[in-house]
């Protein structure tokens, strides 16, 4: 397991466990920390799975303190880049995830499940481009692949829950019907990897994946979360014209500020989700479609908010954050 630190990497390595796996989770060494030990955090998130700390940038490390001469089955990476930033996501959507293909083929390993995204069918950023150009390198690799582009998480959607339970508006940009997701839970998203290594369907395959049920707009997500907060919904409009004015902006200054030019990616990454969806997208119209867009798992957004609003705990987005 790649990436088991995050919170799909958590729920795919507890569905992993579930299932009778035995589970190696490769992650990077804490700051300061000499790698000796596993800290007691790490044993309690992946219970059940075995850490080994390795460095992905590192081939070396990857060889030696990773895959260390142990025979593996499968590779399951839901590594991805902390922010999308050009540096970074070339770094880790593309070189890192490289580095482990190699590592995993020298390794001997048969199959590599990717966990990609659905927002590359339409690859305008960077952070898409550099995940296209490791899924066209796990193509031609010849292992058995599966990769899975899911539609929005769970965690995405969430950063607006406290703002309402404080009584403030639910923010949209336009109408807030400019675009529409079908919802994957981490469990059902998790669940689904692990199917990859078991349904014969799924391999050498590029699926997307939705959660259940229909797909749901902004304006739609706010009026639910009103409504189990039993409040009257308020709605706040952010013109796509604001962003579009604060991208210019920072792309003219990181012309003489090169710290900007990251300002400015992030910004466009903001831009794109506010008006493209995160559902298959129809090459012969250029459409999004939500009947194409499939659905796994019985864990809707509703579900989801109605646990947090009745005490749950909300995930950590960290760098995920946009409100």
């Amino acid at each position: 397991m790649l990436g088991a630190t995050g919170t799909i990497g958590r729920a795919t390595s507890a569905a992993l466990v579930r299932r009778g796996y035995e589970v190696v989770c490769l992650v990077r060494p804490p700051a300061g920390s000499s790698g000796a030990r596993v800290p007691t955090t790490l044993s309690r998130v992946m219970e059940g799975a075995s850490v080994r700390f390795v460095d992905v940038s590192d081939p070396v490390s990857l060889d030696r303190d990773g895959f260390s001469g142990s025979r593996f089955d499968a590779v399951i990476s839901c590594m991805a880049s902390r922010t999308g930033a050009p540096k970074d996501a070339w770094a880790i959507d593309h070189r890192a995830q490289l580095n482990v293909l190699e590592a995993a083929q020298r390794a001997g390993v048969d199959h590599f499940v990717l966990l990609s995204a659905i927002c590359v069918q339409k690859p305008l950023l960077a952070f898409q481009q550099a995940k296209l150009a490791f899924e066209a390198a796990l193509l031609a690799s010849g292992l058995r692949y599966s990769i899975v582009r899911p539609t929005a998480f769970f965690k995405s959607l969430s950063g607006q829950i406290e703002r309402v339970r404080n009584g403030r508006p639910f923010l949209i940009f336009g109408d807030g019907t400019l675009t529409s997701c079908k919802p994957i839970s981490d469990g059902d998203l998790g669940g689904y990897l692990v199917d990859c290594l078991e349904d014969a369907r799924l391999w050498n395959c590029i699926s997307p994946i939705g959660g259940p049920g229909e797909a749901i707009t902004p304006r739609q997500q706010g009026e639910n979360l009103f409504e189990l907060l039993g409040r009257q919904p308020r709605f706040q409009s952010v013109p796509i014209a604001l962003l579009d004015g604060i991208i210019g902006g920072l792309a003219t200054l990181g012309l003489i500020a090169p710290s900007l030019r990251e300002k400015a990616e992030l910004a466009r990454i903001g831009r794109y989700y506010a008006t493209e969806s995160m559902l298959v997208l129809d090459p012969q119209t250029g459409r999004y479609d939500a009947d194409a867009t499939p659905s796994t798992g019985t864990e809707t957004l509703i579900d989801f908010y109605r646990s947090v609003v009745a005490g749950g705990v909300l995930p950590e987005r960290g760098d995920h954050a946009v409100f």
